[in-house]
């Protein structure tokens, strides 16, 4: 840049000390007097020094402060400005120049807030994203795909995607998607440690604006709870069945017994139909269940919130069931505070007589339950305990499964539907509360309920 100005500036001494020379020459042809060539060539001399000054401060020192401002800007650092004061053609200059650099800065602003803004919105995807070149290369992975194969960025970007990536379907993704040039979809398992993940992956191919390939991205969708859904679909589907099948099966026996006209003992007919009453009752109550379940479980669900009495609500229920235990040769003891709260009524109250009914499944004879409740500074806590065969820690996590019996044989013999904790755990998680279960194999199971004596708004 110094040779710009450089070169007219040695072009405007030689100027000069050529014009000299002529004017000297010129002048020496007209006079002898030397002091008088001498005067008037040092007075254009010191005139045109004026002028060169005057030129230079004018015009080159100015440009040169430009150029300057415009290396600066060339580097990167937009916040460099021209300051020059005077009006004319570089005052014009000036306020260009730094108009550009305005401009340039805030561009540069921008596109730094919408780069920010892509990374942020890659980065927190629920999906994992790479970005490969069309030579295989991976140039982009976000934070989900690292939280599904591990290690760091760095260990992915700017190598071969078959290199750090050590998963078949992945390679055929991709293999796929360049040599067919179109959208490819995979379905595969993972496994991440112990945890055992669902994944699909769909390969896009990208193109330049001549429709060339350039790359392609994969997106892969972690459809571990999806596939977790259909199984218990499945599953309730299966187990909805078998629990009809058996009632079903049982009513139809005996009604085609009953309706033999040669069958005629009268005491065998009468034990029969309390069968026939039993198993259409077990129906109705595994019925209700059922759709007590599907409303619970519905986005409009509405709880009916009032004013609710402990020690009121424990006096309706625990007679009611007292009579049950008797049967069972259970002892059944109550220790409730008079808390109020506001709670569904009636939901609450489904939630004592689910909890109770459920110990006494399975709790043997000569057995003890007991409904306690008192509360904290935030919560109501409902405690059912019983002296029954408990649960192995392995299975408590199952515990809240719909149909998920610890001994099939003992709740379908006393007519439990299997639903009856599964809908505990619904009424609670929708006021908002918690519930937990400490049991210990032969001793007995502790079922704790916490309930927000507020809900939330």
């Amino acid at each position: 840049m110094k040779a710009l100005f450089t070169k007219p500036l040695i072009t405007y001494v030689s100027g000069i000390f050529i014009l000299l020379a002529v004017t000297g020459f010129v002048l020496s042809l007209l006079t002898d007097n030397y002091i008088l060539l001498f005067a008037v060539l040092l007075t254009l001399y010191i005139i045109l020094v004026i002028v060169m000054r005057h030129i230079y401060d004018r015009y080159i020192k100015p440009i040169k402060k430009v150029t300057k401002t415009v290396d600066e800007m060339v580097k990167g650092n937009y916040r460099a400005r021209f300051q020059h004061t005077e009006h004319g053609d570089i005052g014009e200059l000036s306020s260009k120049v730094n108009q550009l650099a305005r401009n340039l800065s805030e561009l540069s602003i921008q596109e730094q807030m919408h780069s920010s803004q892509l990374s942020s919105v890659i980065d927190n995807m629920e999906s994992g994203l790479v970005l490969i070149d069309e030579k295989g290369y991976i140039h982009l992975v976000n934070r989900k795909f690292i939280s599904l194969f591990g290690k760091t960025s760095k260990d992915y970007v700017g190598y071969l995607y078959y290199e750090v990536v050590d998963n078949q379907i992945i390679h055929e993704a991709v293999q796929n998607t360049f040599l067919y040039e179109k959208n490819m979809k995979e379905s595969f398992t993972h496994y991440r440690g112990v945890h055992k993940h669902y994944l699909e992956i769909v390969g896009a191919p990208v193109f330049d604006e001549r429709n060339m390939l350039k790359g392609a991205v994969l997106v892969l969708y972690d459809i571990t709870e999806m596939k977790k859904l259909e199984l218990m679909r499945k599953d309730f589907v299966a187990n909805v069945s078998h629990e009809l099948k058996t009632p079903i099966t049982s009513i139809k026996g005996f009604a085609e017994t009953l309706m033999d006209s040669e069958f005629d003992d009268d005491e065998a007919r009468g034990e029969f139909t309390g069968l026939i009453y039993n198993e259409s009752h077990r129906l109705q109550l595994l019925i209700e269940d059922l759709l007590t379940l599907s409303k619970l479980e519905r986005e409009d669900f509405q709880l009916d919130l009032t004013e609710v009495h402990t020690k009121t609500l424990a006096e309706e229920v625990v007679p009611a069931l007292e009579f049950k235990a008797k049967q069972k040769r259970l002892k059944l003891s109550s220790n409730v505070e008079e808390i109020s709260f506001i709670a569904d009524r009636g939901r609450i109250k489904q939630v004592f007589i689910n909890l109770l009914d459920n110990a006494f499944h399975y709790t043997p004879e000569n057995g003890e339950v007991l409904l306690q409740v008192d509360a904290t500074e935030e919560y109501v806590h409902i405690q059912v305990a019983d002296t029954g065969i408990g649960i192995e820690q392995k299975l408590l996590t199952r515990i809240f499964e719909r149909f998920y019996r610890v001994d099939k044989a003992r709740s379908r013999n006393t007519g439990g539907t299997g639903l009856g904790l599964a809908i505990v755990k619904h009424i609670v998680e929708v006021h908002n509360g918690e519930i937990t279960i400490d049991s210990e194999l032969d001793k007995g199971t502790t079922v704790h309920v916490y309930l927000p004596k507020k809900p939330d708004k």
